[in-house]
C-alpha cells in the first residue's frame, strides 16, 4: 500500500520523532509506514487521518488486484 504520510509530515515541518510522539508510536513505526514496509492498524490509520485532517483514502492508496 502506498501512502502520502511522509509528504504530509514534511509539509507540517515535523520530524519523524515529533510525528511519532503525537501519534504515540515509535519513530521506527513512522519510518516503516512511510517506506511502505508496514501497514498501520485501522486505529492508527484513523489517527493519522485525523492528525492531518484528511480522509484516509487521500493518505493511503490501496493497490489491490483490479481484476
Amino acid at each position: 500500500m502506498k501512502n502520502h504520510v511522509e509528504m504530509l509530515r514534511r509539509e507540517k515541518g515535523l520530524s519523524q520523532e515529533e510525528f511519532a510522539h503525537a501519534l504515540r508510536v515509535s519513530r521506527q513505526t513512522v519510518s516503516s509506514i512511510e517506506n511502505g514496509k508496514y501497514n498501520p492498524s485501522l486505529d492508527l490509520a484513523f489517527a493519522i487521518s485525523a492528525f492531518f485532517g484528511k480522509p484516509i483514502e487521500e493518505i493511503f492508496l490501496w493497490e489491490g488486484n483490479s481484476s
